[in-house]
Order: C-alpha cells, then sequence, then structure tokens
C-alpha cells in the first residue's frame, strides 16, 4: 500500500453502553470518545445515527457539526463515516408511504450534514429486520427510493456505503442498477462469516466497490465473539483484500462488554498483525 490505511472504531465502543444497549449513539458523553480514541492511536470515530431523537443527533444539527469539527481539531481523531442505523428501524424500502416520506427526509439532511463534516461514507444497512435477501419486491422499492438521494450524494461526492446480507451475485446487480460511482458497499467481516458468504466470491464480484470496512468476528449463523473466535477467515480475508486495491478505512466494530475499553485493546492487539503483514498499515 502506498500509505497507511486509517483505522476507527464504532462510535459508543470505547464507553460503557449507552442504556444497556450494544450499538447506539451515546447520548449525552459521547465526546468523551474522542480524546479515548486519541490516546490509542486511532485515526476516526464511525459515528452511529440511530431512530432515538434522531435530530438531537449531533450529525443531524448546526451546533452538533460545530463540536464534532473542535473535537476533531483538538485530537486529530476524524468523523468519516457514520453508520445510519436509524435506516434498520425506518428501512428506505418501507411499504408505509408516511415512514418513507421521512426516511427520505432524514437520509437527505444527513447527506448535507455529512457534507460539512467532511463525511466520506453514509452506511445504510440493509440487514436484520431490514433485509432485502430473498425479496426481489423489497430491492426493486429499496432502487426507487434510494435514486432521489444519488444526484446528491454525487454532488457532494459522499458514498452510500450499503451493507446488506445479499449473496454475492445478487448485490453486485443492485449496484448495478443503481449504477453510481457514489453507491458502494460496506463490508463487514463477520456479517459475511455468519451467512457463510466467500469472501474471494464476494470480492470478485464487487471488490472494487468497497469504501468501508467492519472488523467484526461472527460465528456461522450465530452472533458477535472476540476477534479469533468465530468463523471469520481474517487471512484469505485480507489476501484476496489487497488484490483489489482497496484503501478505504478499517472500523473495529468487534465484540464488546459493557466498558469497552479493555477488550477494544486486545482485539485491536489481535488484528493489528493482518493490516501490518498485508501493506495496511
Amino acid at each position: 500500500m502506498s500509505k497507511r490505511s486509517q483505522l476507527g472504531i464504532m462510535q459508543g465502543r470505547l464507553l460503557p453502553k449507552y442504556r444497556g444497549r450494544y450499538q447506539a449513539h451515546p447520548v449525552g458523553y459521547w465526546k468523551d470518545e474522542f480524546s479515548i480514541a486519541a490516546g490509542l492511536g486511532l485515526d476516526l470515530i464511525e459515528f452511529i445515527l440511530d431512530s432515538n431523537d434522531v435530530y438531537e443527533n449531533p450529525v443531524m444539527n448546526e451546533p452538533g457539526i460545530h463540536e464534532i469539527l473542535t473535537l476533531t481539531e483538538k485530537t486529530g481523531v476524524a468523523v468519516k463515516s457514520i453508520c445510519a442505523d436509524y435506516f434498520m428501524e425506518a428501512p428506505l424500502h418501507s411499504s408505509s408511504d408516511m415512514a418513507l416520506k421521512e426516511s427520505q427526509k432524514v437520509l437527505e439532511t444527513l447527506i448535507i450534514n455529512s457534507s460539512k463534516l467532511g463525511v466520506c461514507d453514509i452506511v445504510i444497512p440493509c440487514v436484520d429486520q431490514a433485509t432485502l435477501a430473498n425479496n426481489n419486491k423489497n430491492i426493486e422499492r429499496f432502487i426507487s427510493n434510494v435514486r432521489p438521494a444519488v444526484s446528491l450524494v454525487e454532488k457532494l461526492e459522499i458514498n452510500l456505503a450499503l451493507e446488506t446480507d445479499l449473496a454475492p451475485g445478487p448485490f453486485s446487480e443492485l449496484l448495478g442498477k443503481l449504477d453510481s460511482p457514489q453507491i458502494t458497499v460496506n463490508y463487514d467481516t463477520g456479517n459475511s462469516a455468519s451467512l457463510g458468504y466467500d469472501p474471494e466470491e464476494e470480492l470478485k464480484a464487487y471488490g472494487g466497490r468497497i469504501s468501508d470496512i467492519h472488523i467484526k468476528d461472527r460465528l456461522l449463523n450465530g452472533g458477535s465473539v472476540i476477534l479469533g473466535s468465530g468463523d471469520t477467515d481474517f487471512e484469505r480475508f485480507f489476501a484476496v483484500l489487497i488484490k483489489v486495491g482497496y484503501e478505504g478505512p478499517f472500523i473495529m466494530q468487534a465484540y464488546r462488554d459493557d466498558e469497552g475499553i479493555k477488550i477494544f485493546k486486545e482485539q485491536l492487539q489481535w488484528i493489528m498483525p493482518f493490516l501490518k503483514s498485508h501493506g495496511f498499515s
């Protein structure tokens, strides 16, 4: 690699759980994570936009944007990606016209504010309750409802990085139908292992479109586990990834406990040799 890839953390992983939730924007104490991340040598925090008080989230209002940029200037830790979990609760393929209209409004505001923050990737999760798998009607509805945002992300040069549970072939077809350089892929190592997908087949289908990677380990058909104890074949994944010329960030979305820092450090130490041996660090 010509330069070191940036390494980041999914928001909240270095802080105590917010109201016991595994992944959520930590309302009231989110600013504390910047200095912790800086102390650990991290470059990035991938922010979370969830459905709780969506417009109170700092990425959705001017004072919050100013606070984030000030913290970045102070600590050197930037926000270059946002995981929009909001769209798991209110999918862009919703059959409810009212819910869809609100989701599209949220997406438009998020795109505009992301430009002000210098965000490169907005991750759109189409998994779990927002799954697209085995439902052509949902896929077509999703394509139709995302299209209005495409011209805006192209103008502002922000990626909508899709995270789906689709097999390599159908995912590649979806990308082809949306047909925009700003419609990219968020690749989650753990989710792919849980679904039993072959990383070589996945990256052959759309490797050049990956703009954001979540580092995670999961068991086949199971949940998140500590890195190295699940079914993700990290050696094989990185060996294939190097061939597609990936230059985007790696976001640690690895297993967490109630507090976060100690278990994160252990997993960071475990993954670093893979990044270094394949030229990403």
